[in-house]
């Protein structure tokens, strides 16, 4: 590799993280401690000045838009919901990949008024149904989103569906793929320009390891 020094990578706890492990290790990037065992949220690696900090997903694009973070691993449903201008999403890295979809009851019951949507997708949910000229309302909730059509809080949810046995185990079916989800590449765009001789040849392997 180029040149390593004072490189950090900011990425997504869980399933994202999990699964970007052995892409960065591929660029011969390991952090020195299991990420399972340890509470320490800044990693040191296997390449002097390159750390990780481990974050929350949401969290991922701050870091890496306000330069705290140089480059980051975050979903893409975390991308569209943010909605920054100070980073570049060079790679789909194609991992943690599922699908954003819109879902309600089995046994449709007739509505007669605004629709209403509980997500923690609310600007997304938002421009979705904003594409189809419908207004609807939107319930913001961080967690447990089947619950709400079960106790009658809304009509419909928009949330993040893998194999869909969640959605099923509580009565409910997808109506609606929203959009295709998967685990993206971003840099911050003074980074890419300062660290551009260390950040680039970073990008042309990881692109050639998920196959772009």
């Amino acid at each position: 590799m180029s040149k390593t020094q004072n490189l950090m990578i900011a990425v997504s706890k869980g399933r994202i993280l999990a699964e970007s492990l052995p892409l960065l290790a591929g660029l011969d990037i390991r952090p020195l401690e299991d990420p399972a065992l340890t509470r320490k949220l800044i990693l040191e690696t296997t390449q002097p000045g390159i750390k990780l900090v481990i974050v929350r997903a949401t969290d991922v694009p701050t870091y890496v838009e306000y330069g705290a973070a140089d480059m980051g691993i975050v979903g893409k449903d975390v991308l569209l919901e943010y909605g920054g201008k100070g980073l570049y999403e060079p790679l789909d890295l194609k991992i943690a990949r599922c699908r954003m979809v819109l879902a309600g009851p089995k046994k449709e019951q007739q509505i007669n008024r605004r629709l209403r949507v509980a997500t923690k997708y609310t600007r997304t949910t938002r421009d979705y149904f904003a594409t189809q000229g419908k207004q609807v309302e939107i319930i913001k909730l961080y967690g447990s989103m089947e619950l709400a059509p079960i106790l009658g809080l809304a009509d419909r949810i928009v949330d993040l569906v893998d194999t869909g046995n969640t959605l099923k185990a509580n009565g409910l079916v997808p109506l609606e793929t929203i959009t295709d989800i998967s685990s993206r590449l971003i840099v911050n765009t003074a980074a890419m320009k300062m660290k551009h001789e260390q950040i680039k040849p970073m990008l042309e392997r990881l692109a050639r390891q998920v196959g772009q």
